[in-house]
């Protein structure tokens, strides 16, 4: 049984039942192994949610080519960020309820903004909750406006537009 065999399974059960079919008996009896055989390969639960996260966010800190400005790189890092979350909601939701599960890839896309956001104001914890709370709702409306389709095209183009405000204050605070 292979890692990527594991997470994949864990991202669907996750998917299922509103994220609350995750379990690791659930996920052994879903891959047809012994609970224990998964210890081995991710850890307990908080260690499957890492290596989930690790894997499901390891795109948002890819530094895209050619954006010098700070406010560039936030905002590019929040779109990637907002769209994970869009598209893995319970994901981020078991985050959530598992502060355990914060570390790796999303532990560093904390301390990414938070570098970022040092250069160009003097409360970047403050800008960085802020930021992230709105990547965070908007996100979770997207992904249950998919039900809806009509609403996902407005309702990304509307966090971008209020993501660019947000950057506007910013940099035209300092």
């Amino acid at each position: 049984m292979a890692r990527d065999e594991i997470l994949a399974a864990a991202l669907c059960l996750l998917d299922e039942n509103a994220g609350q079919g995750l379990s690791m008996r659930a996920l052994a009896t879903r891959l047809g192994v012994t609970p224990m055989s998964l210890y081995r390969h991710v850890g307990d639960q908080a260690g499957l949610l890492r290596a989930l996260a690790d894997q499901v966010y390891a795109r948002v800190l890819e530094a895209p080519q050619g954006l010098a400005e700070e406010g560039a790189q936030i905002r590019a890092l929040l779109t990637r960020y907002h769209r994970a979350v869009a598209r893995y909601p319970q994901l981020t939701l078991a985050i959530f309820a598992t502060p355990q599960a914060f570390a790796g890839v999303t532990r560093a896309i904390t301390e990414r903004l938070d570098s970022l956001l040092a250069c160009i104001t003097a409360q970047p914890l403050a800008w960085r909750d802020i930021l992230v709370d709105h990547a965070h709702g908007s996100g979770l409306a997207l992904a249950a406006s998919q039900a809806q389709p009509a609403q996902f095209e407005p309702l990304l183009a509307h966090y971008q537009q209020a993501l660019d405000r947000l950057l506007e204050g910013l940099t035209g605070a300092r």
